[in-house]
């Protein structure tokens, strides 16, 4: 039978996430539309983005935030290109993303000097291979595998390299030890639910240091750009964006920012994505067909939750069988309006992925579970 109550909000999708609880367009009325983002009243709203993103992740005074263009990737295009090749680079991986990195790296820029240090999809890269002396990129959280950074203890307080970190899917709903991250990059579309096209680039003194006394041999297109003459160009810091940024977007950002501070502010924020992999945690350990990707306990993402299923009759189907029956148990989902975009990512093992950032309700995960569970027998009676 089908469970008898639906979540409130089925929107349970890994970016872009769903919005704040309460969010309504007309909180995107005050944007400044048709005007110059250069004009007094257009960098004031992107200054004041920028002065609550430094407040809200309680950032060290020292450190520089800026508005990039593209997203989370164009935020660490820009770092890896402008950035590495100083010295020896070690890249850590284990799902999409950090793998996407290693290719850039290695195909695109050509460094020769690259060590890749890899895992699994359910299992994180042996963070003791990682040399101080290097620089080293890596994501926080592999939002397609749901496998986190546990802490920060083996980033080395006295490390010569550079640590370039992606936290696209963590910033704002996880402890990031600022003092030992000398490169952070996001989107505001995550763990936030805002508009998508930007990217948030953290820039610590060292990572300043680097860009103004190296320089890349290879020519950067003008949206990489962070030195001029050898200087940092420190406008991007103030609201002066490489290029035009949506006003709305921006809008929406501060929006969410401000709700931030309502529940509480960066604490709050991570005790709401805690509270729901706890619901979520206490669900997988009563269900005996499904379990977490992540092998170990202390590298479960509170964000990005990957899910694999467990169940006898579906691990004795053919790889092709098990992709086809977790896309069927998602779509069944997604045909009731209980969870939309919950497949695995598409280059991770077949499951499914369930969003539990800050702007999810906790409520709404434990009315979502038994339609999870429902779906499953759905799917397991037209396969045995």
């Amino acid at each position: 039978m089908l469970p008898e109550k639906k979540p409130a909000s089925p929107l349970f999708s890994s970016g872009p996430c769903a919005k704040r609880p309460g969010w309504t367009i007309d909180v995107l009325k005050n944007a400044p539309l048709g005007r110059s983002h250069r004009a007094p009243i257009g960098k004031s709203r992107l200054k004041e983005a920028i002065d609550k993103t430094h407040a809200l992740l309680e950032l060290p005074e020292d450190y520089l935030v800026g508005i990039v263009p593209g997203s989370d990737t164009g935020a660490v295009e820009m770092a890896l290109w402008s950035l590495l090749g100083a010295r020896g680079v070690d890249m850590l991986a284990w799902e999409s993303f950090g793998s996407g990195w290693i290719t850039d790296v290695t195909k695109q820029l050509k460094l020769d000097d690259v060590r890749k240090i890899e895992a699994p999809y359910g299992e994180i890269a042996d963070l003791s291979q990682v040399d101080p002396a290097r620089d080293v990129v890596f994501t926080w959280n592999g939002t397609t595998s749901g496998v986190k950074v546990p802490n920060g203890d083996w980033i080395s307080d006295s490390r010569a390299g550079l640590t370039i970190c992606d936290a696209t899917s963590a910033a704002f709903a996880m402890d990031l030890p600022w003092e030992k991250l000398d490169v952070t990059t996001f989107s505001w579309q995550k763990v936030m639910g805002g508009e998508g096209a930007h990217g948030i680039l953290i820039l610590s003194p060292r990572a300043v240091e680097r860009l103004e006394s190296y320089t890349p041999p290879w020519p950067l297109p003008k949206i990489f750009r962070l030195t001029k003459n050898g200087k940092l160009i420190s406008g991007i810091f103030q609201g002066a964006t490489i290029n035009t940024p949506s006003m709305l977007c921006v809008e929406d950002y501060l929006d969410t920012l401000n709700w931030g501070e309502e529940v509480g502010g960066l604490k709050g924020l991570i005790a709401r994505s805690e509270a729901n992999l706890a619901v979520l945690r206490e669900w997988v350990e009563d269900t005996d067909w499904v379990d977490f990707l992540a092998s170990d306990p202390a590298t479960l993402s509170s964000t990005s939750v990957c899910l694999k299923i467990t169940a006898d009759w579906f691990q004795n189907l053919s790889d092709e069988d098990k992709a086809a029956a977790a896309k069927k148990l998602a779509k069944l989902l997604d045909e009731q309006d209980v969870a939309h975009d919950i497949g695995a990512y598409r280059d991770a093992p077949a499951g499914l992925r369930i969003w539990a950032g800050s702007t999810i309700e906790a409520t709404d995960l434990k009315d979502l579970t038994p339609w999870l569970d429902w779906a499953h027998a759905e799917v397991r009676s037209s396969y045995i």
